[in-house]
């Protein structure tokens, strides 16, 4: 009887894991939802400012902003977007390999790396294989806040307008479906000369995607400066990047535990069912055995 016993508190513990994955998977769907439309609705404010710094720039092709110079790599800054829990599949693991095998590729060709952590999983990867971290940012919760972000993309953004970086990269988590979330590499900083989206371009290849073209002469009124404009423009510009890869980040976040939680639910079913049946069968072995002695010692009687 203590194996039946056993066997029946088994059961009892894998049904309240269910319950609890149940629960997790059903939380992560209606997150997933949210963050999609957060996701979807940053992207035209980006677009739009994407376009009119084009123009900007098209119509005064003699000033060249700070970051659409580009220089000799002898030092870069890498931003790794991860989540602060865990339980999302191998969301994390494919960032970190990514990361660590970029600071190899760097490092091999004698350019230093300093970096930058979104999350509590990068900030601990970050901090265990002892890269130079210069600023990071956690419990960034379930609504990327831009405010709270703009003070880690600063130390960055300031070391590369005062030449301590040459370029300035992001691993994130593209979010492509609710089935599939891309890892990626993308170069922030320098900008292309046409502004091209990043988030337009695949992993392995850096050098073709959406491009703006200047199909009209515009005619702005400029209000402080044609300079001043400008810079804002590319300062926000770049913001709004950085504020879509958290996005794309979360809402890639949010699918992995969603399905995660739905293949442990669906686990934990199988485990449960096979653990009736050996119950089922250890119980009939059971009661087969006490008839059997029943029947036996009648005979002797």
């Amino acid at each position: 009887m203590s194996g039946i016993k056993e066997i029946r508190t088994k059961i009892k513990s894998v049904q309240s894991t269910k319950k609890i994955t149940r629960a997790m998977e059903m939380v992560a769907a209606s997150k997933m939802r949210k963050a999609q439309e957060r996701m979807q609705s940053s992207r035209p404010y980006a677009d739009k400012v994407r376009k009119i710094a084009f123009h900007l720039m098209q119509s005064d092709p003699e000033y060249s902003h700070p970051y659409l110079i580009k220089r000799d790599m002898k030092a870069v800054g890498i931003i790794l977007i991860s989540t602060d829990k865990g339980l999302c599949g191998g969301l994390n693991t494919n960032v970190s390999r990514i990361i660590l095998s970029k600071i190899k590729e760097f490092s091999s060709r004698g350019i230093s790396v300093q970096t930058t952590a979104f999350g509590a999983k990068g900030l601990s990867l970050l901090t265990r294989i002892d890269s130079n971290l210069v600023s990071q940012e956690i419990n960034l919760g379930d609504i990327p806040d831009l405010d709270k972000l703009l003070g880690s993309i600063k130390v960055q953004l300031d070391d590369y307008k005062n030449g301590k970086i040459d370029a300035l990269y992001v691993v994130m988590n593209k979010f492509i479906n609710t089935m599939v979330q891309e890892p990626v590499f993308l170069k922030l900083l320098p900008l292309p000369s046409n502004l091209e989206d990043p988030y337009q371009i695949g992993i392995n290849n850096l050098d073709s995607g959406y491009k703006l073209e200047n199909k009209y002469n515009w005619d702005y009124i400029y209000e402080p400066s044609k300079k001043d404009v400008i810079n804002d423009l590319l300062q926000r510009y770049v913001e709004g990047l950085l504020y879509q890869a958290v996005a794309e980040n979360m809402a890639s976040e949010h699918s992995a535990r969603m399905v995660a939680m739905k293949a442990a639910s669906d686990n934990a079913q199988k485990v449960i069912s096979e653990l009736q049946m050996i119950y089922n069968k250890t119980r009939q072995s059971s009661i087969t055995k006490e008839i059997s002695e029943i029947v036996s010692g009648s005979a002797v009687i």
